[in-house]
């Protein structure tokens, strides 16, 4: 019989300042010219505590509330196992402005998505997933969005050799990025924003692109991403990514579709949502490429992170019965 003690009091989230301060003394530098990319796992301002307040209903009093609430929710759920942190639940309540009820059921979606795709989350970790990101596949950019959101970049077209970084290990790096960015309270505010560089994307590149691997990505990203998800920018794409497009929209919902935004090379589009400083010069805007092997120092940061990531996966080693 499945026992309802499911909050553990001895389970910790990693302490985020030892992560930081690894990631600033031992990992390899990145920069976008003069501009370095920064962990923000600690930081938070003025700004983004008004944003809090102003359009997640964050409150000292509505903090401690919803917490309370989503802890007595977590207490009945048999099988459920997660640890007693005040920043483990706002991970959870921001993206679900502070709804209790809401929240308990993406943390729900969000533990048995990683169950029902084991071969993308057991084990996942940056010391084991470095192909993408070597392959300068993934990266965030060292700017936010105009509205404060993370802006992560991904290589979708040319760049990406299939034969060498298979679809599924790129979803691996994907899926890293965007947990190493819900660490981040600015991001957990504002969100995140997403450019796909489909340049050069050809019939090869689509004839890995399966449903069910579409069906396995629109899922988590509608229903498991416990993340504002605020657009997907489509940049430099031609005809041929509409066949691509044509795999996920049978499983994207109305909410979603509105959010992707089909740029081609209009970058005054694209600047209507993000300044030029925060944009590479390819895209219309003034950052400067890192250097040739970026992506391998990228990835090295991220090892030195690997108790973050190691942490969460303590969470899922469960059954839900759900």
């Amino acid at each position: 019989m499945a026992s309802s003690a499911t909050i553990k009091e001895d389970l910790k989230l990693p302490c985020k300042e030892e992560i930081y301060r690894q990631w600033q003394e031992n990992g390899s530098k990145m920069f976008f010219g003069e501009h370095e990319l920064k962990l923000e796992l600690i930081e938070m301002d003025e700004l983004f505590i008004q944003k809090a307040k102003e359009e997640l209903r964050e409150t000292p009093e509505i903090i401690a509330k919803s917490c309370a609430e989503l802890k007595k929710l977590i207490e009945g759920e048999s099988n459920l196992i997660v640890p007693d942190d005040e920043d483990f639940y706002k991970s959870f309540l921001r993206p679900c402005k502070y709804y209790p009820k809401s929240a308990f059921s993406l943390i729900k979606r969000f533990y048995r998505f990683r169950q029902n795709y084991p071969h993308i989350f057991i084990h996942l970790l940056p010391s084991k997933e470095k192909i993408a990101f070597c392959a300068n596949l993934i990266y965030p950019l060292p700017f936010r969005a105009k509205d404060g959101t993370r802006i992560l970049l991904i290589e979708g077209g040319k760049r990406w050799n299939p034969k060498e970084v298979s679809i599924n290990d790129f979803f691996k790096g994907v899926m890293l990025c965007l947990l190493l960015s819900l660490g981040e309270p600015k991001t957990q505010i504002a969100g995140a924003c997403v450019i796909i560089d489909v340049e050069g994307l050809s019939l090869s590149h689509i004839t890995y692109i399966t449903p069910s691997f579409a069906k396995m990505m629109v899922e988590f990203t509608q229903k498991c991403l416990p993340l504002r998800l605020k657009n997907i920018h489509i940049v430099k794409q031609s005809f041929l990514f509409n066949m691509a497009f044509a795999i996920f929209k049978p499983f994207l919902e109305e909410k979603i579709r509105k959010r992707i935004c089909f740029h081609g090379t209009n970058w005054e589009s694209l600047t209507t949502f993000i300044d030029k400083k925060a944009l590479l010069k390819r895209h219309g805007g003034e950052l400067e490429m890192p250097e040739r092997q970026f992506g391998v120092n990228f990835w090295q940061g991220l090892c030195y992170c690997e108790s973050f990531f190691e942490g969460n996966n303590n969470f899922t080693q469960l059954t839900i019965y759900i």
